[in-house]
C-alpha cells in the first residue's frame, strides 16, 4: 500500500523560527504523521533570521534557478534544504535576496509592517507550488499554516486545478490569530493574478474596504483547522458560512486529532 503524502507549507517552524506558536506545532506534527505511516515534505521561507550554518542549510541546485514573476518583474527562486532535527524529514526553504535577506521577519524594529509583504507572500505561495511541481511529488494533502500561505488554497483550486501534481490534493488551511495583511493595497489583486487569472477572481479576499487573506483561504480550502484558541469573530463566522469539515483542537490532544482528521479527509 502506497503511503499517503502530506505537504506542509508554513511561514514558520521550530527550531528555525517561532513567532506565534505555529512553529512549535509544526515541529511536532510532521514527525507524528510520519510515524503514523505518512510521507512528509515541508516548505517554508528562508527568512534572514534563520542561521544557515547552525541549521546546516545547503542549496539544492537541481531545484533552484526558477524565476517567479510578480507584476511583470522576475525574482530568482533559490531552494535550500535541511533535515528536521530528530527525524528524517527534509525541510525545503524558499529564498530570494530581495525578499528574505533582511534580519527581520514581517516588520521593522519599530513594528512597522514591510511595504512589500504582499509581494513576499505572492512569491512564497507561487514558489512553493512550482517547487512541488519540480519535485514531481503529488501530495494527497496540502496543509497550509499561517496567513502567508493564504493564497495556496486559491491557486490550487483555480490556476493549478488541472495540474497532474495537484488535481487529487485535498487542501487544509490552519487559521491562526496572526494576520499581517493590514497594509496590503489594491495593487495586491493585480500582482496576485498569476497564470492568466483575473484580478476580480481574487474578490473573495476583500473585506469591505480592506483585505482579509485568511477569509479568502477558508473559502477555497477543503477543510479548516482552528490553530488558535482565541479567534476573531469574523473568522469564526467565515468558517461557519463555508460549511467545510473543521477541527478545533487543544494543546493536549492535537496530534492524534490532526492525524484522524487527515485520514477522514482522504479516506
Amino acid at each position: 500500500m502506497n503511503k499517503k503524502k502530506v505537504l506542509f507549507i508554513t511561514q514558520e517552524m521550530d527550531p528555525y523560527l517561532d513567532l506565534d506558536g505555529i512553529g512549535t506545532l509544526i515541529q511536532k506534527l510532521p514527525a507524528y504523521a510520519q510515524d503514523g505511516g505518512m510521507e512528509i515534505r515541508i516548505l517554508m521561507p528562508r527568512f534572514g533570521t534563520i542561521n544557515e550554518r547552525r541549521h546546516r542549510l545547503h542549496e539544492v541546485v537541481r531545484l533552484s534557478g526558477m524565476n517567479i514573476i510578480i507584476d511583470d518583474d522576475d525574482y530568482a527562486l533559490i531552494i535550500k534544504v535541511a533535515s528536521l532535527p530528530g527525524s528524517r524529514i527534509q525541510v525545503y526553504f524558499l529564498d530570494n535576496d530581495e525578499f528574505f535577506k533582511r534580519k527581520m521577519v514581517f516588520a521593522d524594529d519599530d513594528g512597522k509592517l514591510f511595504d512589500d509583504n504582499q509581494d513576499r507572500m505572492i512569491f512564497f505561495c507561487k514558489g512553493a507550488i512550482e517547487t512541488v511541481k519540480k519535485f514531481g511529488w503529488p501530495p494527497d494533502i496540502v496543509h497550509c499554516h499561517g496567513w502567508m500561505t493564504s493564497l495556496i488554497p486559491f491557486y490550487l483550486k483555480t490556476a493549478y486545478k488541472n495540474d497532474p501534481v495537484f488535481k487529487g490534493s485535498k487542501v487544509i488551511f490552519s487559521v491562526y490569530n496572526n494576520n499581517q495583511d493590514t497594509n496590503f493595497t489594491d495593487h495586491f489583486f493585480k500582482k496576485a493574478s498569476i497564470n492568466n487569472l483575473k484580478p476580480e477572481q481574487l474578490s473573495v479576499f476583500k473585506n469591505g474596504n480592506g483585505i482579509a487573506m485568511q477569509k479568502g483561504a477558508i473559502q477555497y480550502s477543503d477543510a479548516i483547522i482552528l490553530g488558535s484558541q482565541d479567534m476573531d469573530a469574523s473568522i469564526g463566522e467565515a468558517i461557519t458560512a463555508a460549511k467545510k469539515p473543521s477541527l478545533q483542537t487543544t494543546v493536549e490532544d492535537y496530534l492524534p486529532s490532526y492525524l484522524d482528521f487527515y485520514k477522514n479527509l482522504i479516506g
